[in-house]
């Protein structure tokens, strides 16, 4: 059932919406552009005492300022088999129940739909574990590698374009397997893992580290990339993607892989770097 808390994002016309924004976040706009990050920082408590370069003036446009690197050590790497990727907050986590993930209070939505469609990729996480980390628009834009891994496929999946908050995930049913997304799909050293980077209103593209920009273009279509030769190897807390604005990423481990953190809990805060689960076996 659709809640009156989310139906407007039924109406807007979000891709229009997208489109416009990610016109304006490339923008060169000199002072313009540098007045309208100071009132965002200034809106959402972005510390810019993080950043490599803190100085509002070096970005020339919204998107240099939204993937803005951190200095050297701000996310120190835990001691521990997995790492958190990103900067956000815990939507959350735990285990999958046959193929199905929960979202919110009545609402899961299966691996199949979340993964584009490939069933036999699904099957690999069959009683497997998840977990689904939110960013809001202050935090530190880029994800990084929660162990190491080698790059084994990628795939855009088209799909809409609701917000992702806490909100829209009580409110729409399989949200993150109906949002755009970007698949990435790893062989590690303890079996296969999914890292799943979902759109959301406003996020003018995704981008990864080996491919750049994935999107735009949207040619509404499902696109796949394999990546057998050359090999594509991220380390450990490398960094592998970013968005633009904030998002969610879906982490997806088959079934005996790890044991999630102590202190992790629905709604806590979380950095890149942070303890994210020791493994099993």
């Amino acid at each position: 059932m659709v809640t009156f808390a989310v139906l407007p994002q039924y109406l807007l016309p979000k891709r229009w919406l997208t489109r416009l924004a990610g016109r304006a976040a490339g923008a060169r706009l000199g002072d313009l552009t540098h007045a309208a990050i100071r009132r965002f920082v200034a809106r959402y408590g972005v510390d810019m005492s993080e950043a490599a370069d803190p100085r509002i003036e070096s970005y020339a446009s919204f998107n240099d300022f939204f993937t803005r690197a951190l200095k050297p050590g701000a996310r120190p790497l835990a001691a521990a088999d997995y790492l958190c990727p990103v900067d956000g907050a815990i939507s959350q986590f735990g285990a999958i129940e046959r193929d199905q993930i929960f979202q919110a209070k009545g609402h899961a939505y299966s691996t199949t739909a979340l993964l584009g469609g490939d069933a036999r990729l699904a099957a690999e996480f069959e009683h497997g574990q998840f977990a689904t980390l939110y960013l809001s628009p202050r935090d530190y834009h880029r994800i990084h590698m929660p162990c190491a891994g080698r790059l084994r496929t990628m795939v855009h999946v088209p799909g809409d374009l609701f917000s992702v908050n806490p909100v829209t995930a009580r409110g729409v049913p399989g949200l993150f397997a109906r949002n755009e997304r970007v698949v990435c799909a790893f062989d590690t050293a303890r079996g296969p893992l999914a890292l799943v980077l979902v759109g959301a209103t406003i996020v003018g593209s995704m981008a990864t580290a080996w491919h750049g920009v994935v999107n735009p273009p949207r040619p509404g279509r499902i696109r796949r990339w394999s990546y057998d030769e050359p090999r594509i190897e991220l380390q450990r807390g490398e960094e592998m993607g970013r968005f633009l604005l904030g998002s969610t990423v879906v982490l997806l481990w088959p079934h005996g892989t790890l044991r999630f953190a102590p202190d992790w809990a629905p709604g806590g805060a979380v950095r890149m770097g942070q303890a994210l689960g020791k493994a099993l076996g």
